[in-house]
């Protein structure tokens, strides 16, 4: 079948949430908008049909086009002509493809030219782009840049630059790390200094490592305050390519998605736009922007995961040894059915995060529009604390998923896996960037954190086990000695009142509350389709067994041990 939208029945499933509906209406604003706008939705139903009818789309342009285009781009990759970063033939061809179909800008207000659709049916449509070509998948994401104008610049950058994304087509690249200022975002010292006779911010200094750099928006973190050295000196401002201010001094050549142009950047005296008020660029607007770049590469993740299983059950099905097939040997068929299970676990877990992530956007734009009933404020933050611990949780485990995933089809699909003869060759380098940017995994450690500490996460896990039939007893049961382990793991790390042992186990512990919480996603999700409990019941079990290991390793760990692994960083 010739469309990724179509043989994945997941992405109708999810759109059938019984949460979509007060998702849809946040964003509808009770459908108010039918009237000035002939595309816009009257009712629930025709919203849906909406999202169905644009998502069919999108899945053909990916079957069709991009996943077409996928080796020539990995091949030909993007170069730089006349200081310009010039795209690979195929990427333009895929960009051009969903430009002609409307479809950048999906979640802009139609007011800015957009389609005004929930962040739903967009991860969904990142997903399918991530399947067909990981590295495209980055460039189509970037149009979150736009989300981030559309919440915090003035009613004059949103009219200027928003617009441009559908009518024009115009690309977008989030600038923010430095030669010197990697994860540590907070050390930018690229400066911004307001030109007080143009009335205007110029800016000077290097960027590095920029995904998409050259776009024709990008949003810049620079220094604007003299004297500073930490967040509190940082603000965001906004570069359109048109001033030409910019070199592009070098194009780096990557491992894998190298169909995504990363480049280092000299601005030299480049005017900007500050978005927002100053000081705010690291604190609020960037941490807003990251937070949807983490759950754009949860949903490239778990792309790039679906495109290794597709191969290896292809691959599997195909190569004779001993007389038969291999995917009858259980050597095989166990990988590739955990494959299926991991998938399932976290598109799971995916579209979690995304209704949550939805709910707090839709209910902060309502309460900023005075459209909020008193009754439903908490619910804002009811749902930012659930987006806030989700995220990195989707991008740690997911982002993990995809590189184990993309191991395993290239070990099913044996020598041939290792030459470019397949795809697989390609899936497994495009992977394994997902743990490391946008904040790498040890980062997203450290954010997750706070849903361990806090005990949102156990709090959310209370909420599902009391959504779970009498028919799913037996998996419950399991669930709830996994969660009983798990408070219990914390409690013994947080009795020792210890920063330093707390961050030692902070990923085991993490990771115990997201094997609890998908095996409670897959439960829910079989008591609306039977499909989903063979996933279920084998998530639960490897999980289980996943998180016994954790805490053994937990209780069995002496705190004094921790001097046996400093010791390594002293050299000793």
């Amino acid at each position: 079948m010739d469309n990724f939208y179509k043989d994945t029945p997941d992405y109708k499933f999810q759109l059938s949430h019984p949460l979509m509906q007060k998702v849809v209406e946040l964003k509808e604003k009770n459908y108010t908008e039918a009237k000035a706008y002939d595309y816009a939705p009257f009712n629930f139903e025709d919203a849906l049909d909406s999202y169905d009818k644009v998502l069919e789309i999108v899945g053909k342009i990916c079957a069709t086009t991009i996943a077409g285009n996928a080796e020539s781009v990995d091949e030909e990759g993007p170069k730089i002509v006349n200081n310009e970063v010039v795209y690979a033939k195929g990427t333009t061809e895929n960009y051009q493809a969903l430009y002609k179909a409307g479809l950048i800008g999906m979640s802009l207000p139609r007011k800015y030219s957009g389609l005004n659709f929930p962040i739903i049916p967009y991860v969904m449509a990142g997903e399918m782009i991530a399947r067909a070509d990981a590295g495209f998948a980055n460039i189509w994401g970037l149009q979150d840049c736009a989300e981030t104008i559309y919440e915090f610049g003035s009613e004059e950058q949103k009219n200027e630059y928003l617009p441009r994304f559908n009518q024009k087509g115009d690309t977008a690249a989030m600038v923010l790390t430095e030669p010197d200022a990697g994860s540590d975002l907070q050390s930018v010292q690229l400066k911004a200094t307001y030109d007080e006779k143009n009335k205007v911010w110029r800016l000077n200094g290097v960027k590095r490592f920029i995904t998409n750099g050259d776009a024709d928006i990008s949003l810049v973190l620079a220094r604007s305050v003299e004297g500073t050295s930490d967040a509190r000196g940082l603000s965001m401002f906004i570069y359109d390519r048109k001033h030409k201010a910019v070199e592009v001094r070098h194009l780096e050549h990557k491992l894998g998605i190298k169909g995504s142009p990363t480049t280092e950047l000299v601005f030299k005296n480049a005017p900007a736009e500050l978005v927002g008020r100053e000081r705010f660029g690291l604190i609020k607007y960037v941490m807003s922007l990251m937070n949807s770049a983490r759950l754009g590469v949860g949903a490239q993740s778990v792309g790039i995961a679906e495109a290794a299983y597709r191969e290896a059950v292809k691959y599997a099905n195909e190569r004779t040894q001993f007389d038969k097939p291999i995917i009858q040997f259980p050597a095989v068929y166990e990988m590739i059915t955990n494959m299926k299970v991991l998938i399932d676990a976290h598109r799971s877990l995916l579209y979690e995060t995304a209704r949550f992530v939805d709910l707090t956007k839709a209910y902060e734009e309502a309460k900023n529009e005075g459209r909020l009933e008193k009754e439903e404020r908490s619910a804002i933050k009811q749902y930012g604390r659930l987006a806030d611990v989700f995220t990195p949780l989707i991008k740690l485990t997911g982002s993990e998923m995809s590189n184990k995933v993309a191991y395993d089809s290239l070990q099913i699909h044996g020598g041939t896996g290792f030459m470019k003869d397949f795809p697989i060759e390609r899936i497994y380098r495009d992977a394994r960037i997902t743990s490391i940017y946008e904040g790498t995994s040890q980062l997203q450690v450290v954010a997750a954190i706070r849903g361990v500490t806090t005990g949102v996460y156990a709090e959310q896990i209370k909420v599902y086990d009391e959504q779970v039939d009498e028919k799913y007893q037996n998996l419950q049961a399991k669930l709830q000695k996994m969660t009983t382990q798990y408070i219990q793991a914390v409690e013994k790390v947080e009795a020792a009142e210890n920063a330093d042992y707390l961050d030692f186990h902070a990923r085991r512990l993490v990771e115990m509350a997201g094997n609890i919480i998908m095996g409670y996603l897959l439960i829910i999700d079989s008591q609306r389709d039977k499909k989903y409990e063979k996933s279920a019941k084998l998530f639960i079990d490897i999980a289980m067994a996943e998180n016994q290991e954790k805490n053994d390793y937990i209780n069995h760990f002496d705190i004094k041990d921790l001097a046996l692994y400093q010791q390594a960083i002293e050299g000793k």
